[in-house]
């Protein structure tokens, strides 16, 4: 496009008058955003990038307590682990000697038995045989009242008569018992 007086005016330049305007209204705008809005921009982003480095830092301190915390757990599950092993050993070791101590009083009470059995034995054996060392004395002693006759009948005699009939009979049993053997 031509102008009146003939100049010939580029096309891709604004007029002066524009340039001049265009230029200090931008000065102007950038002037009042450098100084009003980009402090509030910035305090903004400055805000954000501390509450997001607080959210970084939480985060990985809660990650390290998760940690420190499974680490803990682990150790109390050692620990309660060796403690169970523990407590298994010593119930294992308590009932072998439980059942030590009880088959040792197991055996005294055998032995204490056995012994009371052989002493009540022994009494009833000699028991017997003063019974019947008094029956045969008695036997005896009618026997030879029947064969003799009163003079057997004296106490005394009687006495004799018999302790030297059971010495006899005694003597030919050990005689005999130990021909046996």
């Amino acid at each position: 496009m031509l102008f009146a007086s003939g100049d010939q005016i580029n096309p891709l330049l604004p007029a002066t008058p524009d340039l001049v305007w265009g230029t200090i209204a931008f000065i102007i705008v950038a002037v009042v955003v450098y100084k009003i809005a980009w402090p509030a921009f910035s305090k903004t982003l400055d805000e954000r990038a501390e509450k997001i480095d607080k959210g970084l830092n939480a985060a990985a301190a809660a990650q390290a307590e998760v940690a420190e915390e499974r680490a803990k757990l682990e150790e109390d599950m050692t620990e309660a682990l060796k403690k169970a092993s523990a407590v298994r050993e010593q119930a294992e070791s308590n009932a072998a000697s439980i059942v030590s101590e009880a088959q040792k009083a197991a055996q005294r009470d055998a032995q204490r038995i056995l012994e009371q059995a052989n002493t009540q034995i022994a009494s009833d054996t000699e028991k017997a045989r003063r019974t019947l060392q008094s029956d045969i004395g008695t036997v005896a002693s009618e026997l030879a009242a029947r064969i003799v006759g009163a003079q057997v009948l004296d106490p005394k005699v009687s006495e004799k008569v018999i302790d030297s009939f059971l010495n006899e009979l005694e003597a030919n049993t050990a005689v005999k018992a130990s021909k046996e053997a």
